[in-house]
Order: C-alpha cells, then structure tokens, then sequence
C-alpha cells in the first residue's frame, strides 16, 4: 500500500489542526506550564500569546482574570479558539481576543505587561532573522518592566532516539465515535540544530479508516543573544520543565 503525501504541519484541513487539543490533553508533559505563565503577570494584567493557536494557554488565562490577546498565523487554529471563546461566559469571553499575524512582522500599536511566546513557537523557525524580527516584536509590545517567556526544546530532547515506526506514540478517542492513533514515522536530527518529524495520524470512525502524514520541524538556538540585542534583559532564572524544555525569561528595562 503507497503511503500518503506528507503535508505540511497546522494545515486548515490537516490532522495535526483538527486533533491539536485532543494531542495536547494527552501530553502530559507540559502540565504546568499555564501556571508559569499566571504567576508572570500582575492580577488583572495584560498578556499577548504569541502562537496561541486553538487557546489552550489564552482562555485558560482569562479564565484566572487577565486580559489576553492571542495571535496566531493559522486560521484553522483560531478559528476553534473562537469557538472554544464563544462557549464562554460573557464576562471571561470579553477579556480574550484572538489575531491573525505572522509574529516576525506585526505591530499591534500597543504593549502588554507581559508577552509569552508558549509551547515551541518560535522553534518552527530557524535561528536567524525570524528570530530577529520576533524578539524584536516582543521587545516592542512589552511595558517596561514587563516579563517575556519564551518555551523552546533542548537539543538533547530533540536529537533522541524516536519510538519504532509500528509503535503508537498515542492513543485517543475522539468525537462521534472516532479514535485516532498517533506515530513517529521517521525522525532526523541535523548538526546544526533541525529536527524533522514526519508523523502518521490514523483516524478511524464510521466513515472507515484515514491516514495522514504531516511533517512537524523544529530548530534548536540560543534564545539569549536574540533577546539581548532586542534591547530585553535576563529576567530570572529559565524554568524547567522537565521533558518539555526550558521556559526562557526576559525583562524589558
């Protein structure tokens, strides 16, 4: 049986889109991370997400009472925000709105307590200009004395050794009846720092059986001379965490 094209990651009609929050749930690796980020901001502060995709991080924010703008370059991914806002109270729903932007270049003519860039955003970008333009973008939208996070991989995560292709990595069950099954078909690992993941989603329901292939990339960088030359300053230690990677922290002056 020929195996299907590989598509690229967060497609509007890609696998990887319409199962994130089911993946995610089951991820448990980054249980804690909306904790980090709450403790980052004054009560009732303003925060901008960077990579907010279907809300996760955004609404759970509103829901602890800040003001959050979420920004996202995919629309599939916010178009379930929306949905996900909208059921809501009206009271947490009025404190979050999400935008569609490319984070290199965008000017939202306003700053923010604090800017969280959240669950490897910025490494589906290669260590150079993007990583320029967005740091500079962050330095941009933060008050002064705003606090900005950063979650990357570490590169000894990214270069370890994948699961056999015929082992699932995850197993869910989804709505009406679906479950999908979730592989690493092939994984690589480049000295400079690029990891290639191409993953197998099996989806089966009453409509029978579908398979997908998705190619998810990362880059591993040092986030610190981007941020300095961004006019931030080290803001604390990075927080752990643990399989997940390093939380990094920044200040604006």
């Amino acid at each position: 049986m020929n195996k299907p094209p590989v598509r690229p990651y967060y497609t509007d009609k890609g696998a990887s889109t319409a199962y994130y929050d089911l993946v995610t749930e089951a991820d448990k690796s980054i249980v804690g991370d909306i904790d980090v980020y709450a403790g980052l901001i004054p009560p009732g502060g303003t925060v901008l997400e960077l990579g907010a995709g279907t809300g996760r991080i955004a609404l759970a924010l509103a829901q602890r009472g800040f003001r959050v703008t979420g920004l996202d370059n995919a629309p599939a991914m916010l178009a379930q925000a929306k949905v996900k806002r909208a059921g809501l109270g009206p009271e947490v729903a009025d404190r979050v709105k999400f935008v569609k932007a490319d984070m290199t270049a965008f000017d939202l003519g306003r700053t923010f307590d604090a800017v969280i860039c959240t669950f490897y955003t910025l490494a589906h970008l290669p260590a150079g200009p993007r990583w320029e333009r967005t740091f500079r973008a962050i330095s941009r939208h933060l008050a002064p004395g705003g606090v900005a996070a950063v979650h990357l991989p570490l590169k000894a995560q990214m270069g370890a050794t994948p699961p056999p292709p015929t082992k699932p990595v995850l197993l869910q069950h989804g709505p009406e009846g679906q479950s999908l099954v979730l592989y690493v078909d092939s994984q690589t690992f480049s000295d400079e720092g690029r990891m290639d993941l191409i993953l197998r989603y099996v989806v089966s329901g009453p409509r029978g059986v579908r398979e997908t292939l998705e190619r998810l990339t990362y880059f591993h960088g040092d986030p610190d001379p981007f941020a300095l030359e961004a006019g931030l300053r080290p803001g604390g230690d990075p927080v752990d965490m643990g399989r997940a990677g390093v939380i990094h922290l920044y200040r604006h002056p």
